[in-house]
This record gives C-alpha cells, structure tokens and sequence, in this order.
C-alpha cells in the first residue's frame, strides 16, 4: 500500500495543529485564565503539545501571559522560604479581535462591542421607528451604531470580526436573510449580507427567543443544560429550543413560532393578520387590550411600553378584576401553546421571559391546569417553570455568546487579521 504523500502529511500535521490551537482556545473561553499544566488537563492534551501551540499563540498574539497567585499545594511552584514563585497564566488578548452584539426591537437598537477576551468594551443604544425605514436606511441605520461604537472604542480594540444581531421575527436556517418581522414592513431582506459590506464582517441574524435560550442555556447549565424551552412574552409571543445540547431550528427557517399557533378560532386579532393566534392574548398587546377594554379587533399601533406593563401587573396584584382576568386568558392560551409543544417534543423545562413573567403567579397556575388533563405520552403535572420578566438583556447577551462563537469558530488561529 502506498502510503500519503509528503504534501498530504504535512497539511494533515497542520491541520492537527490548528485543531489543538483551538481547543486550547476554547478552554481559555470556558475558563478566563489557565496555566499550562491546567491547559493540559482541560484540553486532554500532552504539557508538549501545550507548550508548543501557546507558544505559537502567543507569537501570533491571540495569547497573553499573566502572573497568577501560586498554588497552596503546588509543590513546582514553591521556592525557598515556602512563599512559592508566581504561576504563570494565560488568557486571550482583549485586542486581538471584536465582536458586535446587535439588539433590534420595534422601537430600538442596541450594539454591544466585546473583546476576544469576551469583556464588553462599550454599549451604544437608540431609540429607532424601524417600521418606518426605507430596506436600505434599515441596513444602514444598523451600520450606523455600529460604528458609531468602534469609533468611541478605546485605542488598541481589536478589528470587528463577528456580528451577531438578534432579531424579533423569522430568520432563515443560515442566519442570514430576514423574512419577516414586525419591527419591519419589508420581507425576504438579505440583512447580514448588507451588513457585511458595510462593516467588513461575518454577520449572521438570529431570532431573538433563539437569543434568550443561548443565553440561558450558557450561563445557567444547571437548569438549562439539557432539553428546554424559551417562550419570551413580550410585543410577540416567540420560543426558542434546546434539544440533545443543539438550538433548534426549522429546515429552512429559525421556525418555532409558537405565538402563532392557533389558540381561538376567530378570535381576537394578531398582529400576523390572523384571528385566534396564541400571541393575540399572550403578548403584551394582548394582555394590555384585554386589560384596558381596547377593542381585540385592533393592534395598537404603538406597543405598550414596560411601565405600561408593570402597571397592569401591579393592578391585577392588587385585585384589579379586568387585569387578573387578562393574565388568566394569557395563562389559558400559554397553557394551550406548552401542551401543543409538549405532545410534539416530550414535556421539557420552560423559562417564560418578558415582561409577561411579571405576573407570572397569576397564569402560571392557570397554564398548569391545561396540561391535567389525559396525556398520551409522559405525565405533564410536573413540568419545571421558571419565569424571567427581564428579556433585554438576556437577548443581548445571547447576541454576544453567538458573536463570540462565531468568532471563534472562523478565526485564523495561526495569524491574526490587521486592525
């Protein structure tokens, strides 16, 4: 048998190389700062194999050198008089690259500028009628912020690689056209491929309940490290999945839309254009209309904002009839939604995020009646709830992990790009 050329041998010696560079990498992103021996022991590879690829990575300075305290019990690093010499650690470079987290709402944009070290160097946000924009002043209104916050950006940030930016409304599998979204009357917009003219970047678009359930199954593991669900109550009623430690998507779009499932035939108006949709009563317009006696005909051209939704919320916790029967209703349609998802995928974990969740103990009783009854799989009573009003937040920072892994799964980890 012929064996492989010495071109083949040598490229699959670099390709092994660039795979150990990124494991190293990786476990510099799980944890902050390791030194070498720690590195071998998180990445299974030899002190030899950790020596060498650190070394090239700090040559090529994705890597930097830090003195760290030494450890009580480290025999190698104590030195005479038992004060042991400084262990030396590494970690990512801050400005060895950027990364942009993009947060779009019917009424606002936000950017997060991180660093490779994953620190937030800086947060510039807008108010934005982004229903009213032009297809091309949308781009680049977006653009705009974004450079707006490279431009303050401390001297030494690293050149813009990744963007994320999440998005309400369908996205398509790839993460990069727009097909529709309340926050915009255009449909099918290639969005991340006008973003990434303008700023030099990979930028992929993600839904924003895809968002929420990045950010909750990263930083939360002991409860959101297995199979669950996302349903984020705010100006729409959206859900994104963890299934086998994988997001879920459709086969050809982020999929999930679990506020447009039909709850009440021809009932109160969604804002899709259909009558009855889960959302026409979950969502914060929905709960707002019901609870002010705004005709459910209608959807209110502006949404209510957050002080409007702590209001209602404070009055159905004081015994306001209208409110609680609100909430009750959201409860009724949130409970029709979970038991559809639960005869579709198995009765999971849910985390209910927005500012629906500020009542979350009045419907969540209501939503648990609806999964009583006659099951034809696993029993339903004993579902785990977990409610979240805030969803700002926990959107961008599943903006910033996706940048980030993005970034580091497309990185040249054996030269860096010029700033």
């Amino acid at each position: 048998m012929v064996g492989p050329t010495p071109a083949a041998a040598i490229q699959r010696s670099d390709d092994l190389r660039r795979q150990n560079k990124r494991r190293i990498l990786a476990a510099l992103r799980v944890q902050r700062a390791l030194a070498r021996t720690e590195l071998a022991a998180a990445t299974g590879l030899s002190a030899s194999t950790v020596s060498a690829a650190t070394s090239e990575l700090i040559a090529t300075g994705h890597l930097v050198e830090a003195d760290l305290t030494p450890a009580p019990d480290d025999d190698t690093a104590r030195s005479a008089g038992g004060r042991g010499r400084p262990r030396v650690a590494l970690s990512r470079r801050p400005g060895a690259a950027s990364v942009a987290a993009l947060t779009i709402t019917v009424n606002a944009i936000q950017v997060d500028l991180v660093d490779f070290a994953g620190d937030t160097i800086c947060t510039r946000s807008e108010p934005s009628r982004t229903g009213s924009l032009a297809q091309a002043d949308f781009a680049s209104r977006i653009s705009s912020l974004v450079e707006t916050a490279l431009a303050a950006a401390p001297k030494g940030t690293g050149p813009l690689s990744s963007v994320a930016v999440a998005v309400q409304g369908v996205v398509d599998a790839e993460g990069e056209v727009l097909h529709w979204s309340p926050m915009s009357p255009h449909r099918n917009v290639g969005l991340a491929a006008e973003l990434s003219r303008t700023l030099g970047a990979e930028v992929r678009l993600a839904n924003d309940a895809d968002m929420i359930a990045a950010a909750l199954h990263h930083d939360e593991p002991e409860r959101f490290g297995g199979d669950f669900a996302a349903i984020l109550l705010s100006y729409g009623v959206g859900m994104g999945m963890f299934l086998g430690g994988t997001l879920f998507h459709g086969a050809r779009t982020s999929a999930a839309e679990i506020g447009h499932v039909p709850f009440e035939a021809g009932g109160a108006l969604c804002r899709c254009g259909r009558f009855g949709c889960v959302e026409a009563y979950a969502s914060e317009y929905g709960i707002w209309r019901a609870a002010t006696g705004a005709d459910p005909r209608v959807v209110p051209a502006e949404p209510p904002d957050r002080a409007a939704m702590a209001g209602i919320a404070a009055r159905a916790a004081a015994g306001d009839a209208c409110a609680i029967e609100a909430y009750r209703t959201a409860g009724r349609a949130l409970g029709h939604a979970v038991l559809t998802l639960y005869t579709v995928f198995d009765p999971v974990t849910v985390a209910f995020v927005g500012s629906g969740a500020l009542a979350f103990d009045l419907w969540e009783p209501v939503v648990r009646e609806a999964l009583c009854g006659p099951s034809t799989g696993l029993p339903y009573e004993g579902a785990l709830f977990y409610g979240y009003p805030e969803n700002i937040g926990l959107m961008s920072r599943g903006a910033v992990i996706t940048a980030l892994s993005n970034l580091d799964r497309t990185i040249d980890v054996d030269r860096l790009q010029s700033g």
